[in-house]
């Protein structure tokens, strides 16, 4: 479970970079909250599909289930790094709306969808890594809110840098034991 754990954390730093980004906005009351509700729906919805997907395919890879596994967390952190480099889409945001959440929130946890695949290697109750992977991302999704209302978009590309490192350690730790 400790990986589980390891894992919701490196994926919940998307949405976290993403809620400070949108703290920094002139927000309306229960921004946080909102943020919290959709990141965390979707960052619990996405590992599972790509946990029954990875299950679909089981049978198809498994000899090569742990390099396919290993190689879609590197690629993600990876993915995650470059972007803690680039500008976040967030700066380009005027109204902070349901459909904008919407947007945001799936836009975060398609990564999250990938890494559901390794979720098929552990030894884990998927319904529980799913809902702890959610509620880990709502909390971050609201202390991001707050974080960036009090003190701007500092701490945005640590996030993703954090996130991005720890998948790819994860990674390869899956080759090597």
């Amino acid at each position: 479970m400790l990986e589980v754990i390891i894992l919701a954390f490196a994926l919940s730093m998307d949405a976290f970079a993403v809620s400070i980004g949108l703290g920094t906005k002139k927000n309306s009351p229960g921004l946080a909250q909102k943020a919290g509700l959709y990141f965390g729906i979707f960052q619990a919805l996405m590992p599972f599909i790509g946990y029954l997907a990875g299950k679909g395919v089981a049978g198809w890879i498994d000899a090569y289930a742990q390099w396919v596994a290993s190689g879609l967390l590197v690629v993600i952190g990876a993915k995650m790094l470059y972007e803690a480099f680039q500008e976040g889409i967030e700066e380009d945001i005027s109204a902070i709306t349901h459909r904008m959440m919407l947007v945001l929130a799936i836009a975060t946890s398609l990564d999250a969808m990938a890494a559901g695949f390794s979720l098929t290697l552990l030894a884990v109750n998927p319904y529980l890594a799913c809902m702890v992977i959610g509620i880990i991302t709502a909390a971050f999704s609201v202390t991001g809110v707050l974080i960036g209302k009090k003190s701007g978009a500092r701490l945005e590309s640590k996030a993703e840098l954090f996130g991005g490192t720890v998948l790819i350690l994860m990674g390869f730790k899956m080759l090597i034991f």
